[in-house]
């Protein structure tokens, strides 16, 4: 006689998985400096999502409250009101040490300015950020130059800021922003001081970080056709941010 036939067990249940967080968030963050009527709001409880990967410019006119925001996510400066989360972490819960170990191992920042030590080599300057870590000589001098060498700047290692183009001295501070591994390069009018050619060069540069490393990009721009390289504008507008869409980037 035949083995009755039986339905076959149920297949195990999947667990769901997690929705993976923004890497940025902030959810109805309000800034203000000063109190009472004389109060100026630089920020009126702002919602903005930045995932993982992604390339976004941020526009505005002067006084929108698109510096506030940056500097908000580069945990220089703290919300009046609302919650800022990094990787699914309230930045408002931690304490000023460690949002200073979060600047310092997740975050590049990268400044019109340069902001280049004068007297020291470009290797010198990359290194900086190492020292600030406690790595030895021997362990950051390599890190250093590799940096150098993503950005085309190896060969030019032992050379000073002044004997460096505007364009050299910005890859140096891009390879300073990208010598400890952030998650997030969050970058301030980079292309501000370069004249076409060199910001197109330089843009090049980020957009390749972001293509090839996945590193997040957060650009504040003036320059629409910059802003072109990113994959999505976020435009602020009197404290708030106007809805943005998916932009198609150049690069």
């Amino acid at each position: 006689m035949s083995a009755p036939v039986t339905d076959p067990p149920p297949a195990p249940a999947m667990a769901a998985t997690p929705p993976t967080p923004p890497v940025i968030e902030l959810r109805r963050v309000s800034k203000a400096y000063g109190s009472g009527a004389g109060a100026v709001h630089a920020l009126r409880g702002i919602d903005l999502r930045i995932d993982a990967g992604e390339f976004v410019a941020v526009m505005g006119p002067s006084g929108s409250g698109k510096s506030t925001c940056m500097n908000i996510i580069g945990c220089l400066d703290v919300p009046s009101a609302g919650t800022y989360l990094f990787d699914g972490v309230d930045v408002g819960s931690l304490s000023r040490r460690q949002r200073a170990l979060l600047r310092r191992g997740f975050l590049g920042f990268v400044f019109q300015g340069y902001n280049l030590l004068n007297r020291t080599s470009a290797l010198e300057n990359v290194e900086l950020p190492l020292v600030y870590r406690g790595l030895r000589p021997r362990e950051r001098r390599p890190k250093a130059l590799r940096a150098l060498a993503v950005v085309g700047l190896d060969a030019w290692a032992n050379h000073t800021p002044g004997e460096l183009s505007g364009g050299q001295q910005q890859r140096v501070a891009i390879a300073r922003a990208i010598v400890t591994e952030p998650t997030v390069i969050l970058a301030d009018e980079p292309t501000g001081n370069l004249d076409s050619g060199r910001s197109r060069e330089i843009m090049d540069l980020l957009a390749a970080l972001n293509r090839d490393q996945r590193i997040t990009i957060v650009m504040v721009t003036h320059e629409a056709d910059m802003a072109a390289y990113a994959r999505r504008i976020v435009r602020f507008v009197d404290g708030l941010v106007v809805p943005d869409q998916p932009h198609t980037a150049l690069a």
